[in-house]
């Protein structure tokens, strides 16, 4: 389906609207529709899932994955219409549960996983880079299939900053989860 009718900017108000099926970003108002993901980029979103939700049984942190609707500039008492930018990350962990609601999160997630595609590779390196950081989301990673590497960058002082490079038979911390490691594996077997 083509994105919807072209207007200057959309908002949150028109995603409701909008067929659930479909999956469009909206970015500072400007619509972006998203490819279906390829079979390889499932299997690791899977794998970085399982083991991500595996860790979190139990505890207060919880993980989704993508179609989940980040909000990440949504404060308290904007209406639909005021908010203009809506992700759709991979893979999110939400640690704090009055973030959630019913059409996904309000505010930045505590990380944000990102599995770059040819479609989506400048993006998510570029675009969806700065709009973590500005939101103040704790930790992005790029995980990237075809080179089985993941990227890992932490946030300091209100910077995105690279905090390791992993390859395909490393363990990688997850550094706003105490005590939790991805096998990458198994992440990156076939």
């Amino acid at each position: 389906m083509a994105l919807p009718a072209k207007q200057v900017q959309y908002t949150f108000a028109d995603v409701l609207t909008w067929d659930e099926s479909e999956h469009i970003e909206i970015i500072n108002g400007e619509a972006f529709m998203m490819a279906a993901p390829s079979s390889r980029h499932q299997e690791v979103s899977g794998e970085l899932f399982r083991q991500l939700a595996n860790f979190l049984e139990g505890k207060q942190c919880k993980v989704y994955h993508a179609p989940f609707g980040v909000r990440l500039f949504e404060r308290d008492g904007d209406k639909p219409k005021d908010v203009d930018t809506i992700v759709e990350p991979d893979i999110s962990v939400v640690c704090d549960r009055s973030k959630i609601d019913k059409y996904g999160c309000i505010g930045a997630p505590d990380l944000i996983i990102e599995i770059l595609s040819p479609s989506t590779r400048r993006h998510d390196r570029l675009v969806k880079l700065n709009l973590y950081q500005q939101a103040g989301v704790r930790e992005y990673w790029m995980v990237d299939p075809d080179n089985q590497s993941a990227q890992v960058f932490t946030l300091d002082s209100g910077v995105l900053k690279i905090y390791e490079d992993y390859g395909a038979k490393d363990v990688a911390r997850v550094n706003v989860l105490e005590g939790c490691f991805i096998d990458l594996e198994k992440v990156f077997s076939e």
